[in-house]
């Protein structure tokens, strides 16, 4: 791979930005629990990824903005294909598949291990990103925060193994977020609309038939839970999705990070009031943990 350049300084928008995808993304495990109402995991992310495709799809048409060239820009749809992978096709289906049995609080709490596994990726594969003994600190109190919110059980399955599944699933996740943000750094230069699109085509290439095959054709789902799809698919995933490429092609992944620390408060907020879901002690515990090891982290930084 070539050498990628450090990104710029974060500017006032970086940081609107920022402040956006934490709420859209803290909302979005309410969103999936509705949607999960009415469709099955797979068509959950089937849809929500097929919504966003369109709609970015039409904005390139209405902007008269070409998608990368199939011969000339070759690396350019491997990256986007790195991220239709790990960004999208993979996270969303597994997310939509583990909130079957776990809270959206609990998924929203482990998306806040995103910026631990970034910064140790980003080690090895961005210039500027060293990993130095207070990062690595930080990476250990996340992991830490882990274990008290998954609990020993959990982690050896000795428990109900297949919430336990699902509940180390969810960490799984912020492995494949982390690299999908990796790979979108590393990509060259391309505009981050045509991008966002064709890695939104190639994901909806892979997991509609997957979806079809596997779920079968959905009967008419009640009305909260299609506008549920259809909020995942517009702001989440589409919209978000422009916000993403947008950060972490000008101020870095580890700037876009910043998002971990409101995702997980929203989560809680909205999966407890509008959801009624119980709140255990361990839950805020761990959050604690992780937040903190995300702090230890920036401060370093800094």
């Amino acid at each position: 791979m070539s050498t990628v350049e450090a990104p710029s300084r974060p500017t006032l928008f970086n940081w609107i930005e920022i402040a956006a995808l934490g709420l859209i993304w803290g909302g979005s495990f309410l969103s999936v629990h509705v949607a999960l109402t009415g469709f099955g995991p797979l068509m959950v992310a089937a849809g929500r990824i097929a919504i966003a495709a369109i709609t970015l799809t039409v904005l390139c048409v209405l902007l008269r903005l070409p998608l990368p060239s199939l011969h000339a820009d070759r690396r350019v749809w491997w990256h986007a294909l790195g991220m239709a992978v790990f960004t999208n096709a993979l996270p969303f289906a597994v997310i939509a598949w583990a909130q079957q049995s776990v809270q959206s609080s609990f998924v929203g709490i482990t998306m806040a291990l995103v910026p631990l596994f970034t910064l140790v990726m980003a080690h090895f594969a961005l210039p500027g990103e060293r990993l130095t003994w207070p990062r690595a600190a930080g990476f250990v109190l996340g992991l830490v925060g882990v274990v008290v919110l998954i609990g020993v059980d959990g982690l050896t399955l000795a428990g109900d193994p297949g919430h336990a599944l699902a509940q180390l699933s969810c960490v799984g996740v912020t492995i494949s977020y982390a690299l999908g943000s990796i790979i979108t750094r590393r990509c060259p230069a391309v505009d981050p609309v045509a991008f966002s699109t064709a890695a939104l085509l190639l994901a909806a290439a892979m997991i509609l038939p997957v979806a079809l095959t596997i779920e079968g054709v959905p009967a008419v789902p009640p009305a909260p839970a299609l506008w549920a799809l259809a909020y995942l698919g517009l702001m989440p995933t589409a919209f978000a999705t422009l916000i993403l490429v947008h950060v972490v092609r000008s101020a870095g992944p580890t700037f876009l990070t910043q998002t971990n620390y409101q995702v997980p408060v929203w989560s809680v907020l909205f999966g407890t009031l509008l959801l009624s879901e119980p709140l255990p002690p361990q839950f805020l515990i761990a959050l604690g943990l992780i937040l903190t090891g995300l702090a230890v982290s920036r401060m370093a930084r800094r």
